[in-house]
């Protein structure tokens, strides 16, 4: 039975089930606060950017702007951006929409898109400079660049800020999705600035009917390239964190892989043109990263769901709770409940469901034993979330203001 059926409240759904034995869980309070209280916050600890790595970022970002501003100037560079800011913002939001129900830390993801668009970028352009003049065969073939240098090197610096993300992040980064996520925003950004380069040197040379054809090419045909590459690094890294494994031979592996298909993907067009193997190859790539992500995402959730169960067993939640917080239709009908209450309290069912994810990922880290902190954040997710239920089921006037989803 559903929680909420035909997307109308079911009390059964909040409803205080009686506690059972066995979990390893602090036992559930007997009643529910009638007024909301302070929401403790989680243990910042592993999962915020250290303070010294921003300045490290702007300093990539400014050679990053200078390189544009010697090269080409300020004019070209600025509607180049411009044009290049839609398939970025495209790939970003498709991103956040996979992980909208367990968003990761703000400063982590900036992070990831940070690294990508500007240490990577800067220290590509750094390298291919000098393997240009140092290394004499790297100028004896037209496809050496594309096929077997660029996948090197871009890939092996844009993987290495995987593993700073996790080594940041490593009590926010907790399975294979989250791997994927910033695996994919470190692409995205190396694509952004990368798409800027390629749109003021095709406007540079042919003008507006050059750069229309490389922005199909580059935005609309192929906008995904980058992402999928570092994400099959990101994906690795993730699955041995899920597992509780070391994850350096993971992140090779994962490295390897996104080096294999960057270069594929370079070396369809360079000896085969660009459409056929566009449409043979790389189309299918694509629909196989599609499925595999939403794959992931299921699986992630049926996780969820068993993690949350330990918590049902100990009085906190019922288990048509535990469904609402842990799948789709439970979700869709939970919120069309609260946006039925007075003021529109879906804003609030998300902090509950949010919450919720983080609490089964907490768990997943007690169980394996990789977060010592994992106890320190259950507790806190714990209160976080009867607050939350509190203030979703409060009276109208009774110590919120419900208009404001406070």
């Amino acid at each position: 039975m559903t929680s909420f059926p035909g997307g109308k409240y079911d009390p059964r759904a909040f409803a205080r089930p009686a506690r059972a034995d066995g979990a390893q869980i602090s036992p559930a309070p007997a009643s529910e606060p009638h007024l909301p209280v302070a929401q403790p916050s989680l243990v910042k600890e592993g999962r915020t950017v250290w303070v010294w790595t921003w300045p490290f970022i702007a300093l990539f970002a400014l050679a990053t702007l200078a390189f544009f501003l010697r090269e080409y100037g300020l004019a070209a560079p600025a509607l180049a951006s411009v044009i290049a800011f839609l398939p970025f913002a495209a790939v970003v939001l498709a991103l956040l929409w996979l992980d909208r129900w367990e968003p990761e830390p703000v400063g982590m993801l900036v992070f990831a898109t940070a690294w990508g668009a500007f240490v990577s970028i800067a220290l590509t352009l750094l390298i291919g400079g000098f393997l240009y003049t140092a290394v004499p065969y790297a100028t004896m073939f037209s496809w050496f660049g594309s096929v077997v240098q660029a996948p090197i090197v871009e890939e092996i610096l844009k993987c290495l800020g995987i593993l700073l993300i996790l080594a940041m992040a490593k009590r926010s980064l907790d399975g294979t999705l989250d791997g994927i996520i910033y695996g994919g925003l470190v692409g995205a950004g190396f694509a952004f600035v990368e798409n800027i380069k390629y749109f003021v040197e095709a406007l540079l040379a042919g003008g507006v009917g050059e750069l229309t054809t490389v922005f199909f090419l580059r935005a609309i045909l192929s906008p995904f390239a980058h992402i999928m590459f570092t994400a099959a690094c990101g994906f690795a890294v993730g699955l041995a964190v899920r597992r509780a494994r070391p994850v350096f031979f993971p992140w090779l592996l994962g490295l390897l892989v996104a080096i294999a298909l960057h270069a594929f993907w370079n070396a369809s067009a360079a000896f085969a043109g660009f459409l056929l193997p566009y449409v043979l190859l790389q189309v299918p790539l694509f629909i196989v990263f599609i499925a595999v992500s939403i794959r992931i995402r299921r699986a992630e959730l049926l996780l969820r769901r068993e993690r949350l169960e330990d918590y049902v067993r100990a009085g906190w939640f019922t288990a048509p709770e535990a469904d609402m917080l842990s799948t789709k239709p439970g979700r869709t009908a939970g919120l069309a409940w609260a946006r039925s209450l007075p003021g529109d309290r879906r804003p609030i069912m998300r902090d509950f469901i949010h919450d919720g994810a983080r609490l089964a990922w907490a768990r997943q880290r007690a169980i394996t034993g990789t977060d010592p902190l994992a106890a320190a954040d259950e507790h806190a997710l714990l209160a976080r979330m009867m607050s939350t239920r509190a203030r979703l089921l409060a009276p109208i006037g009774v110590g919120n203001d419900w208009s404001r989803g406070s």
